[in-house]
């Protein structure tokens, strides 16, 4: 049976992990905490900003230096990954003349010692951003949790000798929840076609799997030091065409560069709790509007 094997959220966004036993899931559906925190350039609008690399956040898209920050956090409480300090970590960067340090910063108090700190180990001013209501996600339309199965980790790791296993794969991906028991690619299952939605129980909770996640460079860099691999995008093309299984198809599914698969928690599960050793089913594909992903053809 499919479970939860780890839950993982991001308080600082486009920064380490914090590994959880459980989460509620807040406003929006988003894992209470992730992503509540995000760096931008000085003087940018979050809301407005795009995540797509071409200005505004302060992330691996965008800034390969950012890979050298390492973050581990104190969070709010055992359901809730709101960071109330965090620990940061540097390595000596000669671009900005900067040394090797570690600060640990409360929050949100330490918030404009943490931007000096961060601008200037990257040359340039930054603000450090909150949003405590469903955070800040990459996919706005889709803001749930991100899922991907462990065997697909171990997969995917497998196609490139630079990659130590499913550990580090993750840390490229960045998912919230990894699922074990099931096969590589299992969570293509929980998209369906434009205008559908696939119902999935965790526990006692429901979301709908939405889409296939479109990846950036990030994956193809270390996340330790951004290293690059070379030829990471057509050796995963290649890998993902040849390894595709029947299930994936769906128009949604429009090019092989995409892995891990976002979702939509109706508000109805706003508040519910997720833990490690959860079972996951899929239900149902249901069918959506597209201008309110989850309408009323997706309630109960």
């Amino acid at each position: 049976m499919a479970r939860i094997a780890e839950l993982v959220a991001y308080p600082l966004k486009s920064n380490d992990g914090a590994a959880v036993d459980r989460a509620e899931l807040g406003p929006n559906g988003a894992l209470r905490g992730d992503r509540s925190y995000a760096i931008v350039e000085a003087g940018v609008d979050p809301h407005a900003a795009s995540v797509g690399g071409d200005g505004g956040y302060v992330n691996g898209k965008s800034e390969p230096a950012v890979h050298g920050l390492s973050a581990s956090y104190e969070l709010a409480g055992t359901t809730d990954a709101t960071p109330t300090a965090v620990t940061l970590s540097r390595p000596t960067r000669q671009e900005t003349g900067v040394a090797a340090d570690e600060e640990t910063f409360a929050l949100p108090e330490d918030g404009p010692a943490l931007e000096a700190w961060v601008g200037e180990y990257l040359g340039y001013a930054v603000d450090l951003v909150r949003e405590p209501d469903g955070g800040l996600p990459d996919d706005r339309a889709a803001p749930g949790p991100t899922v991907v199965s462990r065997a697909t980790l171990e997969a995917v790791a497998s196609w490139f000798d630079e990659i130590s296993g499913a550990t580090e794969m993750r840390r490229r991906l960045r998912p919230n929840l990894v699922i074990d028991g099931c096969p590589a690619f299992w969570e293509d299952r929980l998209f369906a076609d434009h205008g559908e939605a696939v119902r999935v129980s965790i526990g006692e909770t429901e979301l709908f799997g939405v889409n296939p996640c479109q990846r950036c460079v990030v994956p193809s860099r270390d996340p330790d030091t951004g290293e690059p691999i070379d030829g990471f995008r057509e050796t995963f093309l290649r890998r993902r065409r040849e390894t595709l299984p029947p299930w994936t198809e769906s128009d949604r599914f429009d090019h092989d560069f995409r892995l891990m698969v976002n979702t939509v928690v109706p508000e109805s599960e706003w508040g519910s709790t997720l833990a490690v050793g959860d079972a996951v089913g899929i239900e149902e594909t249901v069918d959506i509007d597209e201008n309110d992903e989850i309408s009323a053809g997706a309630e109960r």
